[in-house]
């Protein structure tokens, strides 16, 4: 696995918007922390872009990505927001730049499209807050948890629950928006989950579709050879009229309750206020018990 640099005081950190499109002043909030971190902002030429529900025409969001991608200049590339889009692109964008000189590549939702093509190519990028979320009544600990990352090479979250099963493994991590990983499978960028810890968040799905996605992940043999599964946010999920019976956490603790790998929920990722940045493709050490449950980036710099 290729890992990025940590950041220093000057560099640069380009903002595109590879995804949905943004409002005028939705990139205030990102700009003025990034700036008081030290960092040189700079914004793709599209950022601001507008076409129907999309930050522009898909030909010039990739062409502000490819952009960022291949300037030497820019160590980190964050995204504005997510929504739906990047799929349209991520054929067609070219990594070599990035493999040759890596560079963090920032966001969750509709990017764990892209930070699954990534580790696909051996690259590490940053599960975590989009540009929009520092102007969204984000937590001071999510916008801490980047900049500990960033510079310091910091990851540990500790879940607000208790144990599911307990266990201890270190496994590399994958995972991100159980949406966009299903929609991965059959791809040339199909997740790998094999011996790996795999993290999962949700927004907006009705408990029957959180229980047909993680059926499809079952049958399609994503769930059998996991070191670990943890657990995010899955917000605002809804018991339509007719309720399913069980809870979206019975869901999930039944289909994979054949497993003996450790299981926990309650980590802070996710479409949450609290979205603490985590490191696709890093080593993890994940520890699961009845007192409390932790998983902490191995950084082997």
């Amino acid at each position: 696995m290729i890992f990025p640099s940590l950041l220093k005081s000057g560099d640069k950190i380009a903002i595109v918007s590879p995804a949905g499109k943004l409002q005028s002043n939705d990139l205030v909030g990102a700009t003025n922390i990034l700036s008081s971190w030290g960092l040189q902002v700079v914004l793709g030429d599209h950022v601001y872009d507008s076409d129907n529900y999309f930050a522009g025409k898909d030909e010039v969001r990739l062409k502000d990505i490819q952009q960022a991608f291949d300037d030497p200049s820019i160590m980190a590339v964050l995204c504005g927001r997510g929504g739906y889009g990047i799929t349209r692109i991520i054929e067609k964008i070219d990594l070599k730049s990035i493999s040759a000189k890596p560079k963090w590549v920032i966001g969750f939702s509709d990017i764990t499209a892209l930070h699954l093509k990534l580790v696909r190519h051996k690259i590490a990028s940053i599960h975590g807050p989009l540009a929009t979320s520092f102007a969204n009544g984000t937590e001071q600990v999510t916008i801490n948890s980047l900049q500990s990352l960033l510079f310091s090479g910091v990851s540990k979250l500790t879940a607000k629950q208790g144990s599911i099963r307990s266990g201890a493994v270190t496994a590399p991590l994958t995972g991100g928006n159980l949406s966009l990983i299903l929609d991965s499978l059959g791809t040339a960028d199909e997740i790998d989950t094999k011996n790996k810890i795999l993290f999962i968040e949700e927004i907006g799905e009705k408990t029957y579709k959180i229980d047909r996605m993680f059926q499809q992940l079952l049958r399609a043999g994503k769930l059998e050879n996991l070191a670990g599964l943890v657990i995010g946010h899955f917000s605002q999920i809804d018991n339509q009229s007719s309720p399913f019976g069980d809870s979206w956490q019975e869901v999930i603790t039944n289909i994979v309750d054949s497993y003996s790998y450790p299981l926990a929920f309650g980590f802070g990722f996710g479409h949450e206020p609290e979205n603490s940045a985590l490191v696709m493709g890093g080593l993890y050490k994940l520890k699961v018990n009845s007192e409390q449950s932790t998983i902490e980036w191995e950084n082997m710099d």
